[in-house]
């Protein structure tokens, strides 16, 4: 809330005058009473603003890229000095897009990737994994998600990461669901038969 503060000032002028022309004559010249009404307003000094763009994450500010509304004293007395924003510009801000949008295109093509991939690892069919039977159904030892990433190195000449790999508890023979997070937006799910020697 801005507060403001009215002051009224008048100021009033009424001098009479009075002046001898021809050395016999008085005349006196009067001039008309005139009156001014000054009216100020008083309010809250302006905040005053620079829009920057961050070189450097900064904490309890922004990330690196980010355009950001800062004081201008913090931005002389900080930002500047230590070199981690600098002011927005249209030039600048007309490459920020440009770079915006190259990283946007790389993210899509990535998708786009993980997805071919998924599709390739869903059509492939089951991947069939051995182990020393047991008791029954039972096999000794369990299917680790390392298992399968060999398994698909195997069969598929494609290197996966083993923490991408979501397997259930595998200590028996049977068939099972794996998952590979491929991206954060992309699952595929891979089929295992599990069986005895």
């Amino acid at each position: 809330m801005a507060s403001s503060t009215a002051l009224s000032l008048s100021w009033s002028s009424s001098p009479c005058w009075s002046h001898s022309f021809n050395s016999g004559a008085n005349e006196t010249l009067k001039v008309s009473e005139r009156r001014f009404n000054f009216e100020v307003v008083s309010q809250k000094k302006a905040k005053k603003l620079r829009k920057v763009i961050l070189k450097e994450d900064v904490t309890d500010l922004g990330k690196q890229g980010q355009l950001l509304d800062v004081k201008a004293g913090f931005f002389r007395n900080f930002l500047l000095p230590t070199g981690k924003a600098q002011l927005m510009t249209p030039l600048l801000l007309k490459e920020l897009k440009m770079e915006d949008e190259r990283i946007e295109a790389e993210k899509q093509r990535v998708k786009e990737e993980a997805q071919q991939l998924a599709m390739v690892f869903e059509t492939v069919g089951a991947f069939k994994v051995k182990r020393k039977g047991g008791k029954g159904k039972l096999i000794f030892g369990s299917v680790t998600a390392q298992d399968l990433v060999d398994i698909i190195k195997a069969q598929l000449q494609r290197d996966i990461d083993k923490r991408l790999v979501s397997l259930p508890e595998i200590r028996e023979t049977g068939e099972y669901i794996a998952e590979l997070k491929l991206h954060p937006d992309v699952t595929a799910r891979v089929r295992i038969n599990v069986f005895a020697n």
